[in-house]
């Protein structure tokens, strides 16, 4: 079987390919994609070239880990009925090209993928393509309940960052119950769409007292910023991708004995807790995809994706 795929060739260069799949075995699934996400997160860094080196990074590339579409074929062994609707979080089965190996970092924005049934995970028919949202959403769960390791985790009561992530954190934090939520934003554009929270630029906001701040912005350089905003003993959550080395002021850290925690990728947990969440009508993923292109239009989807500051998602259609 063939593919056509989204292929980072190197930074800044993106196109079209004609894959070859890797054979199906029996614990596989063959999923024909409807919607894959572009993240303006990970996806960004590796196609300006500024993606940490970690294992399976390198180019030629597929790109991608928010694609939904239906199982075409079901292994035996896969756990999966032909017709289902799934989520992908990526993929790793393509052929060389031109006699180099292609990687699936992540390899989910193609328009056949061959998954193992145990990566791919149902979902409801009603959420269509907002379906692609259950990626950010599990990490945002992630950031926020530290995955299970904290006995009694508590909400963040600022928020910085009012992108798509941002803003399923906020309602994460409504969901919850809490009603003093604030949300940092320095882009007009994006200070919008608040439901139940407050969205402030930082100068507007004076209080220097937040026992937990939850930082998605990705900024390397915003530490003392945030640590001067800590109440004694507060935490901050690393939940943004950093392409540069982190640093902070150890003094003002040290008087207020503050916390670090990074917020790891999440997990099948986190995406299933979610999936109760909407289904129960406590979050809602609703307009937070943007914009949307063909696939045909690749190039030009991912470069406004990550060039117009108006876009909160953008999503590929593969169904035609």
């Amino acid at each position: 079987m063939n593919t056509t795929a989204v292929l980072l060739a190197q930074p800044e260069r993106l196109h079209l390919a004609e894959l070859q799949l890797t054979e199906p075995t029996a614990e596989d699934v063959v999923v024909d994609v409807h919607w894959s996400g572009i993240s303006t997160g990970t996806e960004r860094l590796l196609f300006t070239g500024r993606m940490p080196m970690f294992p399976g990074m390198g180019y030629p590339l597929v790109p991608g880990y928010e694609s939904v579409g239906r199982v075409i074929a079901a292994g035996d062994a896969s756990g999966h009925l032909v017709g289902q609707q799934v989520f992908v979080p990526g993929a790793n089965c393509f052929g060389p090209l031109d006699g180099q190996p292609v990687r699936g970092l992540f390899g989910g924005s193609a328009s056949r993928l061959v998954v193992p049934g145990r990566r791919v995970i149902p979902v409801d028919e009603a959420l269509g393509e907002t379906a692609v949202l259950l990626a950010l959403a599990a990490t945002a769960y992630h950031a926020v309940s530290g995955g299970g390791r904290i006995e009694h985790p508590k909400a963040p009561q600022l928020i910085v960052g009012h992108g798509v992530l941002g803003r399923l954190l906020a309602r994460l934090n409504v969901a919850a119950g809490c009603r003093d939520t604030v949300v940092w934003e320095t882009n007009p554009v994006r200070a919008a769409g608040a439901q139940g929270y407050t969205v402030l630029h930082p100068d507007a906001d004076a209080r220097r007292n937040y026992d937990v701040i939850c930082d998605v912005s990705g900024d390397a350089d915003l530490l003392d910023t945030l640590i001067a905003r800590l109440a004694p003993g507060g935490e901050i959550i690393l939940a943004g991708f950093y392409s540069q080395p982190l640093h902070f002021n150890f003094a003002p850290a040290f008087m207020r004995e503050a916390r670090l925690r990074a917020a790891a990728e999440w997990q099948r947990p986190d995406l299933l807790a979610v999936q109760a969440l909407i289904a129960n009508g406590l979050l809602t993923l609703d307009g937070l995809i943007t914009h949307h292109a063909p696939f045909a239009q690749a190039d030009t989807a991912y470069r406004t994706a990550f060039g117009d500051v108006a876009c909160l998602k953008m999503v590929l259609d593969w169904t035609h």
